[in-house]
């Protein structure tokens, strides 16, 4: 009984300890699993829902925006962005950064990167849409893939469980408004009513 009630004790220490570290690192949970608390989405509510702890994007074309609390802390410029995804046979999605809520419509402002393993689209997961492009299938439907994006000054490193796929370095002299490093939202794409796309465990740690 007493090296059960040790072990117990050494478990629930260790736990402690990895949550500590957590915290020290400065990670931030930006998704609860139980709800939408934090996110907003814009113009086709029942695109984006929560179902067994994950939030999926399945539906007419939609994107839901992360705003926290709505006191700034929801505005990120240099991160590190972590999620996992898995994708349904054909589907579509993408994940924006450094973007800006709308009511309607697609997302205006920052950079999106492409959720695609087998869908139409030839741009692939872990590319930067229109801006440096994957055209190479690196994950697979059905199986959780985790996502990686780092931002930090005017470069940008996107990586697919922990192999970098897009590395790219914005241009000092670039005039692009609607697709140019600055700061903002993450936001999730519902692409069409055949794309459903899972997403769990996303957290963002500011690198400021």
């Amino acid at each position: 009984m007493r090296r059960f009630t040790l072990t117990l004790v050494a478990l629930a220490l260790g736990f402690l300890n990895g949550v500590c570290l957590a915290e020290e690192e400065g990670w931030k949970t930006l998704f609860n699993g139980k709800d939408l608390t934090g996110w907003k989405v814009n113009e086709n509510k029942d695109s984006v829902y929560v179902e067994d702890g994950h939030l999926v994007t399945h539906g007419h074309a939609d994107h839901v925006f992360y705003v926290g609390t709505g006191d700034g802390s929801e505005i990120y410029k240099n991160f590190h962005f972590q999620a996992e995804a898995k994708t349904g046979p054909k589907a579509n999605s993408g994940i924006y950064f450094h973007t800006r809520y709308l009511d309607e419509g697609w997302p205006d402002r920052g950079y999106e990167v492409q959720v695609n393993n087998t869908h139409g689209d030839p741009k692939k997961t872990g590319g930067l849409y229109n801006v440096q492009d994957n055209f190479e299938a690196v994950a697979k439907d059905g199986t959780w893939f985790k996502y990686d994006v780092i931002v930090k000054g005017n470069h940008i490193v996107v990586k697919i469980d922990g192999k970098t796929i897009s590395d790219y370095t914005e241009p000092d002299d670039l005039d692009r408004p609607d697709r140019q490093l600055s700061k903002g939202l993450f936001a999730f794409q519902a692409h069409d009513p055949g794309s459903k796309v899972s997403f769990r465990n996303i957290k963002a740690k500011r690198l400021d």
